[in-house]
């Protein structure tokens, strides 16, 4: 269930049993952020940050949020809120603006310094939201940002595109949901990654089937549907067209890439193997290419 805090509803870390994420909405209340065409950041950040959290629940994250509502509380507040309860990780959501419209346009996220966790989950989330059709304008240093700097926690701050560019703003709108994925996609990955959290990607890989493989999967190891086989998965989308972009870059590299619709994601994996050290050569040959994979079994 969704819990809001502040320092007046006093929650305590003891009702939270797992890892536990404060997901904050920039700004709010008599605060709007940025504001173009009537457009307003408050609004954007709340139904986004919303939306990611509702995904992290489903893996079975513990999420806590600055606000749910349209209020205002100063970023030190805030900070303070995410100490008080002994958050794991923070998350700001923000939208971007430049002082002349339609000019900037693209996803990058802030962090107190570039180093640690907090910088391994900035670069996932930027390199997920790219795959969206944001441009991918890096990972910055702000040690100076309340958030950043008063919070215990590693935290990062994303800023989803330019409100002030309707490039953005379309993009924003279009693909609402597949951008939310991809923040939490981004977040998990390197949760799990680090053995943070239970990898939920195992557990849906494994109650999905799947079909079709390459060249280099030998005729013994296409075996029964009762037989234990390794896939290297290398992407997990909502989106079809993400998923046969990532298809098609591997398959000009001589992956034996394949697409795996039967879950309730587009999976992209790689070859089958009923030899798991096959796998993990295939899986090592992905990583050196620059791959995030996981090797999962069916």
């Amino acid at each position: 269930m969704p819990l809001a805090y502040s320092c007046d509803k006093g929650y305590v870390r003891g009702i939270f049993m797992a890892y536990l994420i404060m997901m904050d909405a920039g700004h709010g209340g008599r605060d709007p952020g940025a504001v173009y065409n009537g457009r307003q950041e408050k609004d954007d950040t709340l139904r986004l940050t919303m939306a990611v959290g509702s995904i992290l629940e489903d893996y079975g994250v513990d999420v806590a949020y600055t606000r749910t509502s349209d209020v205002y509380e100063t970023p030190f507040e805030k900070a303070m809120e995410a100490n008080a309860i002994g958050a794991d990780l923070f998350i700001s959501i923000h939208r971007n603006s430049f002082p002349s419209d339609n000019t900037a346009f693209g996803v990058e996220s802030l962090v107190y310094d570039l180093s640690g966790l907090k910088y391994e989950i900035a670069q996932s989330i930027n390199a997920e939201l790219e795959t969206v059709g944001f441009r991918n304008l890096g990972v910055r240093a702000r040690p100076n940002l309340v958030v950043l700097k008063r919070t215990k926690m590693p935290a990062v701050l994303v800023e989803v595109g330019f409100i002030n560019s309707d490039v953005d703003n379309e993009l924003f709108d279009d693909n609402f949901n597949d951008i939310a994925n991809a923040i939490a996609t981004g977040i998990l990955d390197v949760l799990w990654s680090k053995g943070l959290i239970p990898d939920g990607r195992e557990e849906e890989s494994n109650s999905g089937g799947g079909s079709g493989t390459g060249g280099e999967v030998s005729t013994e190891e296409h075996l029964n549907s009762e037989s234990e086989l390794y896939r290297v998965q290398v992407g997990a989308f909502r989106n079809r067209q993400y998923a046969e972009r990532l298809l098609n870059e591997l398959l000009e590299q001589d992956y034996p890439a394949y697409i795996d619709d039967t879950g309730n994601y587009i999976r992209v994996q790689v070859g089958e193997f009923a030899d798991m050290n096959r796998a993990v050569t295939m899986e090592r040959r992905l990583k050196r290419d620059g791959y995030q994979t996981v090797l999962v079994l069916r």
